[in-house]
């Protein structure tokens, strides 16, 4: 059976938000970020709020009808587009020159490393041509296991595939690297390990005209 998957809009924001606080809780990422369970709990959504918020901005939302899956892409010009410094916004999405900082400010102020990722990040981002950027991809904790990231994934990768688009993404566990590897991903630049962290897999994936399979994977 197919999943169906549209493309989420303002009117899916909370529901986008509490579907990836839920499922990046016990991340290595952002347990990283932010240390504390309890704290995490209490704190978490505010940086998936930043996040969705971007993207329903400036790139596209894929969510599954039933809503236990989404994912997050932006599109990447080859060259970064000009940019105001006097211009930004205060409400942690995307926007200026020094978005890290902001995030940090309106998730939470007192912790560096919220605003350590985004920078740390950006840092091993390629540049110099156009590509579709996953920033992230989450499935309700109850219904891991069941091909929902895969169909996501497959569907957003068909699309590159037709366009002869590149795509871009950074791994945060081992589990999800084997995944995107099976995907067409391959390892680019050098992995990210952060301080006293976990590591992250920045991952490029060239477009194919491979014909698909049902299950997303190339024939």
């Amino acid at each position: 059976m197919g999943v169906a998957i549209r493309r989420a809009g303002e009117g899916d924001r909370e529901r986008v938000v509490r579907l990836l606080d839920e499922a990046f809780q016990d991340d290595p990422v952002s347990s990283w970020v932010f240390p504390d369970t309890g704290y995490r709990r209490r704190t978490h959504h505010r940086l998936m709020a930043a996040f969705t918020d971007a993207v329903l901005a400036e790139g596209r939302i894929d969510l599954t009808e039933d809503g236990t899956a989404c994912a997050l892409w932006l599109s990447v010009p080859a060259e970064p587009p000009a940019t105001d410094p006097d211009e930004g916004r205060d409400d942690g999405s995307a926007g200026g020159p020094d978005d890290a900082r902001r995030v940090r400010e309106y998730v939470d102020p007192d912790n560096a490393r919220v605003e350590q990722i985004a920078r740390l990040t950006e840092g091993i981002h390629p540049v110099g041509r156009a590509h579709a950027y996953l920033w992230m991809i989450g499935v309700a904790p109850g219904r891991q296991g069941e091909g929902l990231g895969t169909a996501l994934l497959a569907a957003a990768l068909d699309h590159c595939d037709r366009e002869g688009l590149p795509a871009y993404l950074e791994a945060s566990s081992p589990r999800s690297r084997g995944l995107y590897e099976r995907l067409g991903f391959t390892l680019t630049g050098t992995p990210l390990d952060l301080p006293d962290g976990p590591r992250m897999w920045p991952m490029w994936r060239e477009p194919s005209a491979a014909p698909r399979s049902p299950d997303g994977l190339t024939a």
